[in-house]
């Protein structure tokens, strides 16, 4: 008997990944090469050879090591395929799971049939050729290359005041969101210590068992916790094994067609993975307008959609990957969506063990759910992705059974969120105010350089502060200083005390 669902539902039928270790004397490859690579893995866990001369659309995420003008057309000349369209993403490390959407959408009302989505990094190659002023011989489309079509927004994720304090980083916006999290759980800074380095150890556990990861070594919380010559304090509380670690050259591709599709290509039905439902959003785009700096509204908007319209609740989940750049991108998305940190929350290892590859570690997590939910029929996996400083977020849930309601189904929960509380700015406040988060900045020699705080004025507006006093830099890495009075000057200097 056959199972019922629309025949244009989208179903992934192959995915590929690999990392180039060129640290082990593998020679580099430009990024257009790993992902050709990626694709050609991908056509193979088809099972079914020719696949890839049969898409119709290529759409590449957009990543930081290449200057391609259309990286889509690129790829595609090289696998033989010649597509109607190219496509190509914003910056984000949300926009694999939310370009995935999109083609699911695509598929399913008949604008596409068979898409190929890539992405690769190589990082670690364009860095050292910068350092030696060193040309790669990479491929340079003439400018006369015809575009592609260009998928997400590049709304500024900073403002203005953010910006001339320095607040674009991840390694300083990260640990904030982490010290605001600890104090809304109540936990001492040791405390603290001990949960973020035992999750961080989980995941290396998972990343050990990875063929596809970066670091496949096991780490002990202690290793995790504990700064040392090898494992510097970069922002506090995080010391570089909590870090996402981009120094890596890793490709990664996805074929995702209607199954009328996969069918007619005589792909196994053993290789399906339903794409059961989708969801997308972002939290407020600047910092200083969101409500507060341990909680995301998107999250909790687009995972309740995305459990919803596949027909389930949370404790349905088989498997789970939730973004996993900072232990604080892990924390804040396991509350938001009711996971516990005591089950596995990576399928990989994370961006710190199994690699992050800039943009696109997602497809790499999305190609390692569809082995795992392979090796386990009917089981029902999660896969969350996250752009900026936890600011664009993308849902997708999947099963090698058809989705309950037989199509896929999609939310765009940005009306929810953006109704949701807003605070207002007050960059030249100089006065009291109450301490909400903040990190401590160390240099490559591991010592402390900067504060960064987020304070609340009396009026309840946020007001960015920085100090570069010795005493309270080290008082910062262990007290409580979260809820505490201090005083900030116009000029963002704050004093406590």
């Amino acid at each position: 008997m056959s199972e019922p669902f629309d025949p244009r539902t989208p179903v992934l039928v192959g995915v590929g990944q690999l990392s180039n270790r060129v640290d082990r004397g593998a020679p580099p490859l430009e990024p257009a090469d790993l992902m050709v690579e990626a694709l050609r893995r991908a056509e193979a866990d088809t099972g079914r050879p020719g696949v890839l001369a049969s898409v119709d659309v290529v759409r590449v995420v957009n990543l930081l090591s290449w200057r391609y003008v259309n990286p889509a057309a690129l790829v595609a000349e090289r696998v033989g395929a010649h597509p109607r369209e190219t496509g190509l993403t914003t910056m984000g490390g949300n926009y694999v799971q939310a370009v995935l959407n999109r083609s699911a959408l695509d598929i399913l009302e008949g604008r596409a049939d068979l898409v190929a989505l890539c992405g690769a990094e190589a990082w670690r190659t364009r860095t050292a050729a910068r350092r030696t002023e060193t040309d790669l011989g990479w491929t340079v489309q003439p400018p006369e290359t015809a575009p592609p079509v260009v998928f997400g927004d590049d709304t500024p994720l900073s403002n203005d005041d953010e910006i001339a304090l320095g607040l674009f980083l991840p390694v300083i916006l990260y640990p904030m969101f982490d010290v605001a999290l600890r104090a809304r759980e109540g936990l001492s800074v040791e405390e603290h210590r001990r949960v973020i380095a035992e999750l961080w150890s989980r995941f290396s556990e998972v990343a050990a068992t990875n063929p596809h990861a970066w670091i496949r070594r096991a780490y002990s919380p202690g290793e995790i916790a504990t700064p040392s010559a090898e494992n510097r304090m970069v922002g506090f509380p995080y010391t570089k094994l909590m870090n996402s670690n981009n120094a890596v050259e890793q490709g990664a591709g996805l074929l995702l067609c209607a199954a009328e599709r996969a069918r007619e290509l005589g792909i196994p039905r053993e290789r399906w993975v339903f794409v059961h439902s989708g969801a997308d959003a972002h939290d407020h785009y600047h910092m200083t307008n969101r409500a507060d700096l341990c909680s995301s509204p998107a999250i909790r908007a687009t995972g309740r959609s995305a459990l919803d319209l596949a027909g389930i609740g949370v404790d349905d989940l088989a498997h789970v990957d939730l973004y996993s750049c900072f232990p604080s991108a892990v924390r804040v998305a396991a509350r938001e969506l009711g996971l516990g940190l005591d089950r596995q929350l990576t399928v990989t290892g994370g961006l710190t063990y199994a690699g992050g590859p800039w943009n696109n570690y997602v497809m790499h997590a999305i190609a390692t759910m569809v082995g795992v939910l392979r090796d386990d029929p009917g089981a029902r996996g999660l896969c969350t992705a996250n752009g900026g400083w936890l600011t664009k977020h993308a849902m997708g849930v999947y099963s090698t059974e058809a989705p309950p309601a037989g199509r896929f189904r999609w939310a765009d929960c940005q009306a929810e969120v953006d109704a949701g509380p807003r605070r207002e700015g007050a960059p030249g406040h100089d006065g009291p105010v109450t301490i909400e988060a903040y990190t401590v900045v160390h240099g490559r020699d591991g010592e402390r350089e900067k504060a960064h705080l987020a304070t609340l004025t009396p009026d309840g507006r946020r007001a960015w502060a920085v100090s570069e006093d010795a005493d309270l830099l080290l008082a910062l890495e262990t007290e409580e200083f979260v809820g505490r009075t201090a005083t900030r000057r116009a000029d963002a200097v704050v004093h406590v005390g």
